[in-house]
């Protein structure tokens, strides 16, 4: 399972000596997030998609995974410094904060995608706010007057802002981040 590579790829390998990256220059507009590696990703979940379905196993699968990596982040030290898949390194508690917005960002497609009401937290919301905005201004994000689930939207391309929308987030000092 692909979300194995937290505790295959990373913890299990040595630690970098610091950190060179944040959560927030992880993504940065580089080749991660291009058109060319985004059609290979999708290819990738398409040649996943069309093999038998096995939920039971998938289920196992899944959480075995988890608490895996749940296990294996509990037990590192503070401060604990992975590289990443390509190849910058960061603290993990940084790291651990890029996949919540991967599962925080796929939870919406899924739910759109099924046609069901978001189930985004609110600590998943509220944290994934304070990624893009910062601790200083994170409250920004209530003066929108959104959900956190639409300003994950809108913040991520999902919902695209008006014009309005648009004037009231550069007056607010939102950044978006480069997400694929």
């Amino acid at each position: 399972m692909r979300g194995d590579r937290l505790a295959s790829g990373h913890l299990d390998a040595p630690s970098p000596p610091e950190a060179e990256i944040s959560a927030v220059e992880y993504y940065r507009p580089d080749d991660r997030f291009s058109p060319q590696t985004n059609g290979k990703r999708i290819a990738l979940a398409q040649d996943r998609a069309a093999r038998p379905p096995d939920g039971g196993a998938f289920a196992e699968d899944f959480a075995a995974t988890w608490r895996r990596a749940h296990r294996l982040c509990r037990d590192q030290p503070g401060g604990r410094t992975v590289r990443t898949r390509h190849g910058g390194a960061m603290l993990l508690s940084e790291f651990v904060l890029t996949r919540v917005v991967e599962v925080a960002v796929h939870g919406l497609d899924l739910a759109d995608a099924l046609g069901r009401e978001a189930w985004l937290t609110p600590a998943t919301g509220d944290a994934v706010a304070m990624l893009l905005l910062g601790a200083e201004h994170a409250p920004a994000a209530d003066k929108l007057g959104w959900s956190r689930s639409r300003f994950l939207r809108k913040a991520t391309g999902r919902e695209l802002l008006n014009e309005a929308e648009a004037t009231q987030v550069e007056r607010l000092g939102i950044r978006w981040l480069a997400l694929g």
